[in-house]
């Protein structure tokens, strides 16, 4: 991982993450919706058994109309050249912006929609999911409103 000499510094997370933002999303891997890839279990998954399981998880929670085979469910995190399905991607590059906070229309309607989204997500997950699956899922996806504003 590429830090800079203020986090080498630090004695701990904490103080990293109070003293270099920059360092702070390379080491939580933040999207531009602002999900934490490093606490997503898709993005987590190596093996085989991991990726089914996840496959499976994402089914029971209706983002996928099927259980998909491991190939498709794995994943190594977003980027531009993946297509995004709050449309953020063409966005910050028609702002020229390198994030959605750093747009003068922050937040806007995509913001707040993909938020309001999240939010219905958030409570199919907890009636879905056990204690276990919703904790990481929360961790990875619904802590948007602190992410995006870094």
């Amino acid at each position: 991982m590429d830090i800079c000499e203020t986090t080498k510094k630090s004695d701990g997370l904490k103080n990293t993450i109070s003293s270099c933002n920059e360092c702070v999303s390379k080491i939580e891997k933040i999207t531009l919706c602002g999900d934490n890839c490093l606490e997503c279990p898709r993005y987590l998954a190596k093996t085989e058994e991991e990726k089914k399981k996840v496959a499976e998880l994402w089914y029971r929670v209706g983002w996928r109309d099927k259980i998909v085979s491991a190939d498709e469910i794995s994943c190594n995190g977003c980027s531009s050249h993946k297509q995004c399905t709050y449309n953020l991607v063409e966005c910050v590059k028609k702002n020229g912006v390198e994030k959605c906070s750093q747009c003068r229309e922050f937040p806007c309607e995509k913001i707040n929609s993909m938020l309001r989204r999240s939010f219905e997500y958030k409570k199919k997950c907890k009636e879905v999911c056990s204690k276990e699956e919703y904790t990481m899922l929360e961790k990875a996806f619904f802590r948007k409103d602190k992410y995006l504003k870094r």
